[in-house]
């Protein structure tokens, strides 16, 4: 990986060792905490203004971020101490220990490195075995070529004897086949290994544009605010331009922003966080507006750093805000235990749980999810309803509510006992 593209690991390393969240680091140089996260993982390019804005938050020089510095060795070696729950008073020895074995800790933070990295990998290429299209073509036509192969040889291994036009013809079919099978594989393995594919497995999907679209707005969007905002000029408006899938999907989006907005405007919202904490249920009755709503506003507040998870009837995800430390899986299905699904069975109800994903650096969060039903489309016909899910980073040190241990897919859930499991998991195949 080049120089330029560790920028963003950098810059997690010198947030983690300053003990600094990622909303609280995002505030600061004014983006969303989304944004800030895709920069983190090396999604965004980073550069200009925006670096010289982040380099004065965490008190470094610009080039310590690009070059690299000792810092990123000290950030790299508590990533890896925290992922393992090292004891606090060895925590503080770090620096003693990279100053004496210099050459085992960039050894150690390089193995915390490479097992972050393959981590995300498992994750990456597990959410693309199922669902990615151009991987399903490839495989029908790996496995149609190979059954040609296969019946071919069966003939002309066969023990009834074969004329020599026949055979002539079995064998030229033989060869065709045989190359076309060796190309299918090649262009397999290459589209697996291709380093675009690795780097960012979300570009090109609509719900990915959609995503980098609002990200890159905070999940805020003024216009929209005073209800004068046209929702056909801000598509135009795009850039980079949307597909068509893309713009259909973020229309919907804007249109429910919108009519939320209207509903509840941010400044009654964020005069009421000034008084109590972000308490879904209790700013509800507090602003007389319903739950789904205030989830929804809640995570356009960028200051708060919350995720936020919207499901369709069938359990589809149609929306999210990614949040760091819980993973939405972009095409794999999703764990069935989050409370997001679980709402689904009782509209109306607000569940509340804490959960945590099972992995290393888990993050507790404080979930709210509830379902709402929508317009009945006509007479005697069953309303659609929505499952909205808001992921409120819990407070440190805060063991009022049981945590619950929950995964993102199963394929890479490595709780073998879990009785909600659809397929096995590749992490307990592997012993990983």
């Amino acid at each position: 990986m080049s120089a330029e593209a560790q920028t963003g690991s950098r810059i997690r390393e010198r947030r983690v060792m300053q003990s600094l969240k990622q909303a609280e680091l995002a505030q600061r140089i004014g983006i969303s905490p989304s944004y800030l996260n895709l920069i983190e993982h090396n999604k965004r390019r980073i550069g200009g203004k925006l670096l010289l804005d982040i380099a004065r938050a965490l008190e470094v020089e610009p080039h310590a971020l690009t070059d690299g510095a000792e810092a990123a060795l000290l950030g790299a070696l508590h990533e890896a101490a925290l992922a393992v729950g090292i004891a606090p008073e060895e925590m503080d020895r770090v620096e003693v220990f990279a100053g004496r074995f210099p050459g085992w800790a960039e050894a150690l933070a390089a193995q915390g490195r490479r097992i972050a990295d393959l981590e995300r990998t498992v994750e990456t290429l597990s959410d693309r075995m199922a669902h990615d299209p151009h991987l399903a073509g490839q495989m029908h036509e790996l496995l149609t070529t190979a059954a040609a192969v296969r019946s071919t040889a069966e003939i002309l291994a066969g023990e009834e004897a074969l004329e020599r036009e026949w055979q002539k013809r079995f064998h030229t079919n033989l060869d065709t086949d045989s190359a076309r099978l060796a190309e299918s594989v090649q262009s397999l393995v290459g589209y697996l290994e291709d380093d675009r594919v690795k780097a960012a497995p979300e570009a090109g999907t609509p719900q990915a544009e959609v995503e980098a679209y609002l990200a890159q707005r905070a999940y805020h969007l003024p216009a929209l605010e005073d209800g004068a905002g046209d929702i056909d000029a801000l598509l135009e408006a795009a850039d980079p331009p949307l597909s068509v899938t893309a713009a259909f999907i973020l229309r919907g989006v804007l249109t429910q922003m919108a009519s939320d907005a209207a509903a509840l405007p941010m400044a009654r919202l964020q005069e009421a966080l000034t008084q109590t904490r972000p308490d879904p249920v209790a700013l509800a009755r507090r602003l007389g507006a319903p739950v789904g709503v205030v989830l929804r506003r809640l995570a356009s507040v960028e200051t708060l750093g919350v995720g936020l998870v919207v499901c369709d009837r069938s359990g589809t995800v149609i929306f999210r805000k990614s949040v760091d430390g819980f993973s939405v899986p972009q095409f794999d299905s999703c764990c069935p235990l989050w409370p997001l699904f679980g709402a689904l069975a009782a509209p109306g109800t607000v569940l509340h749980e804490r959960i945590g994903q099972l992995g290393r650096g888990q993050a507790a969060f404080d979930a709210y999810a509830t379902a709402e039903p929508q317009v009945a489309p006509a007479y005697n016909a069953p309303p659609l309803a929505r499952g909205i899910l808001l992921l409120v980073p819990a407070v440190v040190g805060d063991t009022t509510m049981p945590l619950r241990t929950v995964g993102a897919t199963c394929r890479i859930c490595p709780d073998a006992t879990c009785g909600a499991r659809r397929v096995p998991s590749i992490l307990a195949a592997e012993g990983l």
